[in-house]
């Protein structure tokens, strides 16, 4: 089958069974054009939670469907591709969390919503590239914090509020780990008007050259309301397609990676979701997210406990 053929068959089988797929940024443009909604995981997972669908296809990695099913527990939540799995996630592992707060008892567990279900079930609440700043405010200052799973973003919250009682896990994204600053500062050299955009999972040193740092939402909204023609976007290029989408009269120039002649930093695990397997996903009604009922239970107050922080 054609890619268009895909497409309309995959239209038609949403339409049958009343079918909704949520598709994120970083998949590949194809599978974003046969996405009901389009956004960063966890507002993804929202909607999953808010629209009225029995069945949830979620285009991404699996610990996106997982949290998708955590706040949909009654939907059936399918997901093309199981085993794309996610760096970050994987860098910490609920066992060693267990432990770790077996040792610090008396810290409160802040947890990236880039983790596992069990990570979550762990964790005292969730937090989001968007809202980890407000997050970590929220806790009184003298309230000693383990930050998980990622290195860059917990320093950089760590920076802007001072707090020195942070543990801070030692995980990453391995896409936002492997920007060149050398490669980034030359074109900023061969764009001098163009701004730097980053995410703040991204090194420090990268962070400290961005004119603006955000979510994946964030830069989104930062590049239409920003008045600069051209940015050097320092995320994975998969976000390119929604930003040329969203403003043709502007440029944006994805940030290469350390290594390798590519003028750009994918993310391996999205790029797993093809259309080809949401089509046989949706036919079968599988693979679907099952979770443990009170795993479940314990990861969604934790989000729950995000969400109440205004």
């Amino acid at each position: 089958m054609t890619k268009s053929e895909l497409a309309e068959r995959i239209e038609q089988l949403k339409r049958e069974k009343g079918a909704v797929i949520l598709a994120h940024y970083y998949t590949t443009p194809e599978v974003q054009a046969v996405a009901d909604f389009l956004g960063d995981s966890l507002a993804l997972s929202v909607k999953a939670r808010d629209i009225d669908a029995p069945i949830i296809l979620f285009a991404g990695v699996n610990f996106m469907a997982e949290t998708a099913k955590v706040l949909s527990p009654n939907k059936k939540v399918l997901i093309p591709v199981p085993e794309a799995g996610c760096s970050l996630a994987e860098s910490c592992e609920a066992s060693a969390l267990a432990e770790l707060k077996g040792k610090y008892p008396n810290h409160k567990v802040v947890s990236y919503v880039n983790t596992s279900v069990e990570v979550k079930a762990l964790t005292d609440v969730c937090c989001t590239s968007t809202n980890a700043l407000q997050v970590v405010q929220s806790i009184p200052a003298e309230q000693p914090i383990i930050f998980a799973p990622d290195r860059n973003l917990g320093s950089y919250i760590q920076k802007l509020t001072g707090r020195e009682n942070m543990i801070i896990w030692d995980g990453a994204c391995t896409v936002h780990e492997e920007f060149s600053l050398k490669k980034i500062l030359a074109l900023k050299q061969e764009h001098p008007t163009a701004k730097i955009v980053a995410h703040p999972e991204c090194k420090a040193y990268i962070i400290e050259v961005a004119d603006y740092v955000g979510s994946t939402a964030g830069i989104l909204e930062f590049c239409g309301k920003d008045s600069a023609q051209e940015y050097i976007v320092v995320t994975e290029a998969g976000i390119l397609a929604e930003m040329q989408k969203r403003y043709p009269e502007k440029t944006f120039i994805p940030a290469p990676p350390e290594s390798g002649e590519c003028s750009c930093n994918e993310c391996h695990y999205m790029k797993m979701v093809t259309l080809e397997n949401i089509l046989s996903c949706l036919e079968a009604e599988s693979p679907e997210v099952q979770l443990d009922e009170n795993v479940r239970k314990a990861a969604e107050r934790s989000i729950q406990n995000m969400v109440a922080i205004k």
